[in-house]
C-alpha cells in the first residue's frame, strides 16, 4: 500500500519547488520463464466497475502505459512461481483504499478511485508550486506526475508481489523493501523522472495530512517525509554528477544526507540484483548476471570511496549539529 499510517507535516516552503521529470517509455507485456514456465504478469482494466468521475485519471494511466512497463519488466526478468494478475478496478477487498498487494503476491489492485485522488494531488502541486528551470514547461501538468507518480507506486507493489512470490529475505521492514524495489527498478529502467514525481507526491500529502500522530510514527510504512529523502537519496546516489546540481544545490536534498546517498544506492542496486539472481528467467540470465556484478564492483568502489571521506564527513556533520 502506499501509506499504512499518517502523514508527517513540515513547513511549506521548505520542499516547495517541483522537481524535472523524465520522459516515459512504453514496452508490450510478456516474458519467458526460467524453465519457460515461469508466471506472467498482466495488466487488467475493469472499465465497469470505475465509476465516471474516476475514469479520466484511468485513462491518463492506461494511455502512458506505465503499469505495462513494470508489468513487462517482471515478465522478462523474473521466473515467477506463479501468475499476477494486476486488476485496475473499483471493485476490491473490502477496506481497500490504496493500491494494494494481497498476501501471496499473486494480485494487485489498483483502485480508480486512488488514481483519481493522486490526480487531484498534483493537480494542487502544479498551482501552488513554482516550476523549476530544468523540468519543461509542456510536462510540469498533472497527467504527466500522475503518471509517473503511479509508475512508483506500482513499483512499490510489484516489490511486495516479488517477495512474497519469490520468499525472499528481508533484512528489514518489508515496505521499506519494497520502496527500494521502486526505486531500483525506475532509476535503472526509466530515469528520474518516477522517483521525483513520486517525492512531489508524498511532499504534498504528508503536508495535507498535518501533524504526525501516534499511528504515524507506529506505522509499519516509514514516516512519508521520510520517504521523500529516501526516493530522492537513491536517485541522487546513482549519479552524483548528474544530480548533485539539481537535487542538492538546489536544497531539495540536504546536504548532510547527500555524501551517504552514493554508497546507499549502490547497496540497493547489488541487493536487489542480488536477491533477483536465482529467479532471473532463462533469457534475461546473462544480462542479470552482468547487472549484478558491475552492482558488486560498484558497491565496492563506493564503500571504499566513503570510508576513504568518512572522518571529514563526520566532522562536518558535528559542526552542522
Amino acid at each position: 500500500m502506499l501509506n499504512g499510517g499518517g502523514y508527517s507535516a513540515r513547513p511549506r516552503g521548505a520542499f516547495a519547488p517541483a522537481l524535472l521529470l523524465a520522459g516515459l517509455a512504453v514496452t508490450a507485456c510478456g516474458g519467458e520463464g526460467r524453465a519457460d514456465t515461469g508466471g506472467k504478469v498482466t495488466v487488467v482494466y475493469d472499465d465497469s466497475a470505475s465509476p465516471p468521475k474516476d475514469r479520466q485519471a484511468v485513462a491518463v494511466i492506461r494511455k502512458s502505459r506505465v503499469l505495462e512497463q513494470v508489468a513487462d519488466w517482471v515478465s522478462t526478468a523474473v521466473a515467477l512461481p506463479h501468475d499476477l494478475a494486476v486488476k485496475v478496478t473499483g471493485q476490491v477487498p473490502p477496506g481497500v483504499t490504496d493500491a494494494v498487494t494481497q498476501p501471496d503476491g499473486r494480485t494487485i489492485y489498483v483502485p480508480p478511485r486512488f488514481l483519481r485522488q493522486i490526480q487531484e494531488v498534483l493537480g494542487n502541486v502544479v498551482k501552488t508550486v513554482k516550476r523549476p528551470a530544468l523540468l519543461p514547461e509542456a510536462e510540469y501538468n498533472a497527467d504527466d506526475l500522475t503518471a509517473l507518480s503511479t509508475q512508483f507506486v506500482f513499483g512499490h507493489e510489484m516489490g511486495h508481489a516479488l517477495q512474497r512470490q519469490l520468499l525472499l529475505a528481508n533484512l528489514g521492514l518489508e515496505e521499506d523493501a519494497a520502496d527500494g524495489f521502486a526505486s531500483f527498478y525506475t532509476v535503472n529502467e526509466v530515469g528520474p523522472g518516477p522517483s521525483l514525481a513520486a517525492a512531489l507526491l508524498f511532499d504534498q500529502l504528508a503536508r495535507d495530512e498535518g501533524e504526525l500522530t501516534l499511528e504515524g510514527l507506529s506505522s509499519d510504512h516509514p514516516v512519508t517525509q521520510q520517504r521523500v529523502f529516501h526516493f530522492l537519496c537513491y536517485l541522487q546516489g546513482s549519479d552524483p554528477g548528474k544530480y548533485q546540481g539539481p537535487l542538492v544545490g538546489t536544497g531539495y536534498l540536504p546536504k548532510t544526507r547527500a555524501p551517504l546517498c552514493p554508497q546507499a544506492w549502490a547497496m540497493l542496486d547489488y541487493g536487489w540484483w542480488t536477491q533477483l539472481a536465482p529467479h532471473f528467467s532463462r533469457a534475461f540470465k546473462g544480462e542479470g548476471d552482468e547487472e549484478q556484478q558491475d552492482a558488486q564492483e560498484h558497491l565496492i568502489a563506493e564503500t571504499k570511496a566513503f570510508a576513504e571521506q568518512l572522518d571529514k564527513l563526520r566532522t562536518g556533520q558535528a559542526q552542522a549539529g
